[in-house]
């Protein structure tokens, strides 16, 4: 399953929740002050579900990887370099 997939499947047992809530409050009145805490908490996670849906967009490529060869480097490439941590090549560490 995807991501967008579970996303979706977490908002649908939110809307779930929501009915069930909504059954409750008919026996137990809109004024249950544990009912009023528990619609409180549902309604943070919707937009704790919508807001993870909006960082992680389905449309979001996946990161392009880079292949490394397994070449060794040219050494060219270090000339003039300080060694991290031990400073210059001809020049003793402090």
């Amino acid at each position: 399953m995807s991501l967008q997939d579970e996303v979706t499947a977490v908002q649908r047992c939110l809307d779930d929740l929501g009915r069930a809530l909504a059954r409750l409050e008919k026996h137990l009145g809109s004024q249950d002050l544990e009912l009023r805490r528990v619609r409180t908490d549902a309604a943070h996670l919707r937009e704790s579900v919508t807001l993870l849906r909006a960082v992680h967009p389905a449309d979001r490529l996946p990161p392009e990887t880079v292949p490394v060869p397994d070449a060794p480097y040219d050494a060219s490439l270090w000339k003039d370099v300080d060694d991290e941590g031990l400073g210059a090549r001809d020049r003793h560490a402090p």
